[in-house]
């Protein structure tokens, strides 16, 4: 007991205590995920932010202190996005074989993705500002949020909306797909990837390596052709 008691005041004197509790999170979803044969609704990203924000709540902890520690895990984004190229190296043979339809469907898609959010927004009436930080919804946050800061938008809000997509992607993609009798690995994991970005890509590799090694490539894809897009299509509404 005194160790433990030990380790606890260690870790809440430092930024370890926040990293501590979100890898903590992440792991007890995964392993619920897990339990439950990776079942959409159970998608550990999902149920390890409400538990991290639970515990912020709780112990009322501003996010700027949560994030002291939770910048670690932010850090490893990046490396963990430039690993996706390894199993596309190990899938380049597949790759190539459909590399024509690959690109007609990453373009299709982007464009509809974009042109119904942005449509469903205007008729709805949302102003410009929110409007600006919806339109890049469907790529992974940082992209997002780079698109949004350079044409005045809220970078924060986007952040909530790309992880939401995200979210309910990897919620949706598999039972709609199911339901849509798409049984084709590359067709779900690159339709994963290009609509739900990365927290997509993570659901496809729960469920095979081809699908997300397709869905790597469609988030990376997606973001370059959304960040050319966006712009223009906000300038023609203008």
């Amino acid at each position: 007991m005194t160790g433990d008691f030990a380790l606890w005041v260690f870790l809440s004197r430092t930024p370890l205590l926040w990293l501590t509790v979100t890898l903590t999170a992440y792991v007890v979803a995964d392993r619920v995920s897990a339990a439950t044969r990776r079942h959409p609704l159970a998608n550990p990203v999902l149920h390890a932010i409400w538990m991290v924000g639970l515990v912020l709540m709780v112990t009322r902890t501003p996010y700027a202190v949560y994030f002291e520690g939770a910048q670690f895990v932010h850090f490893l984004l990046g490396p963990a996005t430039v690993a996706l190229a390894i199993p596309l190296y190990e899938h380049r043979k597949t790759v190539t074989r459909v590399l024509v339809p690959m690109l007609a469907a990453l373009l299709v898609g982007s464009t509809v993705a974009l042109v119904t959010c942005i449509a469903t927004a205007k008729l709805l009436g949302v102003p410009d500002p929110i409007l600006i930080a919806l339109a890049p919804k469907s790529v992974t946050a940082s992209v997002a949020m780079g698109i949004t800061s350079a044409l005045g938008g809220d970078p924060t809000l986007t952040a909530v909306l790309v992880i939401l997509t995200g979210i309910l992607g990897a919620i949706l993609v598999t039972p709609l797909l199911d339901r849509l009798g798409v049984k084709d690995y590359r067709a779900r994991g690159f339709a994963a990837g290009l609509a739900a970005h990365g927290i997509g890509t993570a659901r496809a590799f729960q469920v095979s390596e081809v699908a997300g090694t397709f869905a790597g490539i469609a988030m990376g894809l997606n973001a370059f052709l959304t960040a050319v897009l966006v712009p223009l299509a906000l300038a023609f509404l203008r």
